[in-house]
């Protein structure tokens, strides 16, 4: 399976790392010296997210529109992709 959310990206301050955050995932962040650090530890963190809801027989959230989240100065929005093998043979 596949799941897209919106995660906002907001360049370091004190250096040319990048912080990542997802709105609709409860505390679910990624950081890295780099852009593509950063998105691969936001990919992580956000397939390891869904992964417990799942476990736990939750439910995902709904993905916000880019329009109605808040990012800060100097940050932008982009949506990741995160797949999810269900089934061995699944993709």
């Amino acid at each position: 399976m596949t799941f897209t959310y919106p995660a906002v990206i907001t360049p370091h301050k004190d250096d040319d790392g990048f912080h990542i955050v997802f709105p609709d995932l409860e505390l679910c962040e990624g950081d890295g010296p780099d852009l593509e650090d950063a998105l691969d530890d936001a990919r992580e963190a956000a397939y390891n997210w869904l992964m417990v809801e799942l476990e736990e027989g939750g439910e995902f959230p709904a993905q916000s529109h880019e329009e109605d989240i808040e990012v800060p100065e100097g940050g932008f929005v982009r949506r990741i992709i995160v797949r999810i093998k269900l089934l061995p043979d699944s993709d």
